[in-house]
């Protein structure tokens, strides 16, 4: 009788193992699902793009590229940058929020980046809790082949610039190629925040956009 009453125990407490796997799995599924939603395949029709590209030619948008190692705004961007990715990766609205406006950051707009950066579906989540390196690039929009060498030149003597700065924990990264792409939406392969760069009177200024995907 002991013997059985053991096996008994035995088989009721694999039973009862089995159905709680079984209940976590099935939990589980819906929290998994919602990270897999797809990425959108098309800019919605009432959307903005994040950064202006070409609005005459709203079908072909301005191409992105790599900004030039000999940029005469490489090494602000690289130092905001630098500044702005740990305090995004903490998460801390104390140092991320002075980062994109401060007080002149809406209530709408802070809440939703730090939803953002909370979200363990995000695209930011990968690089809050990457072990190794995280790769970044820092990119521009191409000037048009058909503007003229006076129409180049007014753009390079412009006193702000702005420019897009991405973030991946892939091993092998992909980057938006043009500024629609950069919108953190579900599953992007990587993270971005747009700055915008300013020496008016001398003084050099940044402040920091991070796009939030729209509901």
């Amino acid at each position: 009788m002991t013997d059985a009453g053991g096996h008994d125990r035995l088989t009721a407490m694999r039973i009862l193992a089995t159905l709680a796997f079984a209940v976590a799995a099935a939990c589980a599924v819906p929290a998994q699902a919602a990270c897999d939603a797809p990425v959108p395949a098309v800019e919605p029709a009432n959307s903005q793009p994040i950064v202006p590209g070409s609005e005459a030619e709203p079908l072909a948008p301005t191409p992105l590229a790599e900004l030039a190692a000999d940029s005469p705004w490489r090494v602000g961007f690289e130092a905001a940058a630098d500044t702005l990715f740990p305090a995004l990766q903490s998460r801390d609205p104390a140092r991320w929020q002075p980062l994109l406006g401060g007080r002149w950051l809406g209530a709408g707009e802070r809440g939703a980046v730090a939803a953002l950066l909370a979200d363990r579906c995000g695209v930011f989540a990968p690089l809050a809790a990457a072990d190794g390196p995280v790769a970044r690039r820092i990119m521009g929009w191409q000037v048009p082949a058909t503007y003229s060498p006076a129409e180049r030149a007014g753009i390079a003597a412009r006193p702000e610039a702005e420019a897009l700065v991405c973030w991946s924990a892939a091993t092998a990264p992909r980057w938006p190629r043009i500024a629609v792409e950069a919108d953190n939406a579900p599953r992007r392969p990587y993270a971005c925040a747009r700055i915008v760069y300013s020496v008016r009177e001398g003084t050099p200024r940044w402040r920091a956009f991070v796009e939030t995907p729209r509901p």
